[in-house]
């Protein structure tokens, strides 16, 4: 593995809109990244898992809730900190950003907006700490982008619920400790239930045979007659607008995310184009490679003016569901665009393990389909600008 030389670029001076505290949040989660992500994430990725050893760290530079309030373990820091630790963990790797992601939007985030305050104190601290580690499970075999066509049920036994389903491609499973689960009651109204592993019937096989996210575990939950306490169903908040609400915390992570893998892929093609001689001269000094790398350039400036504006929008609370859309759909598309870009610049050494740039555009791949499709998104800013939703 090359070391990590890694310089991020901020062509329009974005760094005179952060704070301090922003710069010194985002700059301890980069130089993590360069010490305990860069030397191993390839040898994760190739033999497709993930490293349990990184929990520590990713707690440590308040990845796991960063908005969290104090009072439960979080570090209270504001939605564009937020982002730039999303997007120093994805410039290491996407499945990485994955966990963090998980784990900060999917699980602790609807603790803290739908839970009741018993359910607070018992798991955020342990989740902010790593301690825990958390899944979502909202996605279906038979129901993706239709999340409210769920089939997972619970029904009301006088002392506990009685838990029927299965959930699939679920980040964090195999190794989580407790799961956010979205099921419909007798009635067929969605609710949150928290369910802890160990529950008798509760099982999270693991999925394999991925060519992306190889570095993060993803898998099942499965429920089969799980007994769960009536003091786990999340009390704040049900219907459909729950798990969304939490999917675009989760989505709006992605949108700064997707900068990083980004970003990684132009430094890595800018600095090979430097060096790299052919016909006697750099091939950063002929006119097509210049025209990839000015593109690329120019999209990550507008992508990361995109992400800037939102989390100032995040902060006053103004950000809509349909802004969160089109900063994922755009971001993530610029990003996908990027690497395939930066793997041409690089030739045949784009594709090795050497370069970080054949395993972000494989990242990528599931990344413009999870957290809402690519296509979802487009939909989503039509319904708003036109009023006429056209899903059906």
């Amino acid at each position: 593995m090359r070391p990590d030389l890694f310089e991020a670029p901020d062509y329009y001076n974005l760094d005179d809109l952060l704070s301090e505290e922003h710069k010194l949040v985002r700059d301890a989660a980069r130089q993590w990244v360069k010490r305990d992500i860069s030397p191993i994430i390839e040898e994760y990725a190739q033999k497709a898992e993930f490293p349990k050893q990184i929990i520590k760290g990713l707690s440590e530079i308040g990845a796991f809730g960063p908005y969290i309030p104090e009072e439960y373990g979080g570090a209270g820091l504001d939605q564009i900190s937020y982002g730039l630790i999303m997007q120093e963990i994805e410039r290491g790797d996407s499945g990485v950003r994955s966990t963090a992601s998980v784990q900060s939007s999917l699980v602790m985030y609807p603790i803290y907006a739908y839970g009741s305050e018993e359910q607070r104190k018992k798991y955020l601290p342990k989740l902010a700490s790593g301690e825990f580690m958390g899944c979502f499970g909202l996605t279906e075999p038979n129901h993706g982008s239709n999340p409210s066509g769920m089939e997972t049920r619970f029904k009301d036994k006088g002392d506990h619920f009685l838990l029927n389903g299965a959930k699939l491609w679920i980040s964090n499973s195999p190794f989580a400790d407790i799961a956010v689960v979205w099921a419909k009651n007798e009635e067929g109204r969605i609710h949150g239930l928290i369910v802890e592993r160990g529950m008798e019937g509760f099982s999270t096989p693991e999925t394999h045979n991925k060519w992306s996210l190889r570095a993060s575990a993803t898998g099942e939950l499965i429920f089969d007659n799980v007994k769960v306490p009536k003091d786990n169903l999340l009390p704040g908040k049900n219907g459909l607008g729950a798990p969304l609400g939490c999917l675009d915390s989760a989505r709006y992570g992605i949108a700064w995310g997707a900068i990083g893998a980004a970003m990684d892929c132009y430094d890595t093609a800018l600095r090979y184009a430097k060096e790299r001689i052919q016909f006697g001269k750099p091939i950063a000094a002929t006119q097509l490679q210049q025209k990839k790398l000015a593109e690329m350039i120019t999209e990550i400036t507008k992508a990361q003016l995109l992400a800037f504006r939102l989390g100032q929008l995040k902060n006053e609370g103004k950000a809509t569901t349909a802004q969160i859309s089109m900063a994922k759909r755009n971001n993530v598309e610029m990003a996908i665009k990027i690497a395939r870009e930066a793997r041409q610049v690089l030739g045949g050494m784009g594709i090795t393990g050497e370069y970080s740039i054949m395993r972000h555009m494989m990242n990528l791949e599931s990344v413009i389909t999870y957290e809402g499709t690519h296509d979802i998104h487009l939909l989503i800013t039509g319904a708003d600008i036109t009023g006429l939703p056209a899903f059906q």
